[in-house]
């Protein structure tokens, strides 16, 4: 889905600042609020996709022109105050559809902070495979207002700021086919507060498992050891994430995401034990593999391998008690 293009973060000195308010789109901006407009604005983009996340702390009045051809979907972070956009009245971690073509209005009448995606309409039916009705254009024609759940919400937003943070400090590692799996786990985000609003759907039919399973590996086997995300998964097989979902829970006894998080640490790995102290990083290796909050990471590694990655890349080049023995 391209390159990664641009990491870009600087600090607001006045309301005009606000004008890039999302990567590629003009946005006309005009201060509400008293005194010096301060606050951060920070871009990621990968190929035609962008991520935009901006805090500022006086009240704002905010116009997207209908000439914008792409998609934008935003979700409020945070507000010391109310925060409508056109006629919706929005609550924290809410997310927000701008259709193209479509004029924008926004008031935040107090300090605020925001993220907004920007990216082609044509990009829906992939970056949210699995989710019927999120992946159909049709339902991003229209403006539209999604109410986030409260403990869910909070989770997706976190995670949110947490992968702007840690993209922004490592962009220079990053190659085309790690980028698209960011590409799609800030997507997740998102999708998973405008999923909590909507009624489930039980339908979709559940084909063998253990035969989708093994379609699900020859994918991974065919893609090597870069990350692959889950939503890439249904996308290329066309089958629905609560489907695949079932699938692995029947084979396993666990789902996709935790499935592919071991693969990711079994990768993780298996570089550092082939690595030389020095030839690289444990931050560097897991972040080539999805994980972005170490810490969360550390633990998932030292539970499932019984010690810790640094140990793992240390002892990479120690010999053997027999190649120790050979060579005195």
């Amino acid at each position: 889905m391209g390159q990664f293009l641009l990491v870009d973060s600087r600090k607001l000195d006045g309301f005009e600042g606000l004008h890039q308010a999302v990567h590629g789109s003009h946005v006309d901006v005009m201060q509400l609020g008293r005194g010096r407009l301060r606050g951060t604005l920070s871009h990621v983009g990968i190929g035609e996709f962008s991520l935009s996340i901006g805090t500022f702390n006086v009240g704002m009045r905010t116009q997207r022109v209908s000439s914008d051809d792409k998609l934008i979907i935003g979700m409020l972070l945070e507000a010391e105050d109310r925060v409508a956009h056109w006629s919706f009245d929005m609550q924290l971690n809410d997310v927000l559809v701008i259709p193209p073509l479509l004029e924008h209005d926004g008031v935040f009448h107090g300090a605020s902070a925001y993220a907004a995606m920007r990216f082609d309409l044509n990009e829906v039916t992939s970056l949210f495979a699995g989710e019927a009705r999120l992946s159909d254009p049709d339902t991003w024609r229209c403006r539209a207002h999604f109410r986030a759940d409260l403990e869910t919400g909070a989770i997706a937003t976190r995670r949110l700021v947490r992968i702007m943070t840690h993209l922004r400090m490592n962009s220079l590692g990053l190659t085309p086919s790690t980028a698209d799996f960011w590409q799609r786990s800030i997507v997740e985000c998102m999708a998973a507060n405008v999923m909590s609003s909507l009624p489930p759907d039980n339908g979709g039919w559940l084909p063998s498992a253990r035969r989708l399973i093994r379609r699900v590996e020859e994918y991974l086997d065919e893609a090597g050891p870069r990350p692959v995300h889950v939503s890439e998964i249904c996308a290329a097989l066309g089958v629905a994430r609560r489907t695949l979902h079932r699938a692995f829970h029947e084979v396993f006894g666990l789902g996709p995401v935790s499935f592919l998080r071991y693969k990711r640490l079994c990768a993780v790995h298996s570089i550092l034990h082939q690595s030389a102290p020095g030839s690289t990083t444990v931050a560097a290796v897991a972040m080539q593999q999805g994980f972005y909050e170490l810490g969360r990471f550390s633990q998932y590694y030292l539970a499932m391998f019984g010690e810790r990655p640094s140990q793992t890349l240390g002892l990479a080049t120690l010999p053997t008690a027999g190649e120790g023995v050979a060579r005195a």
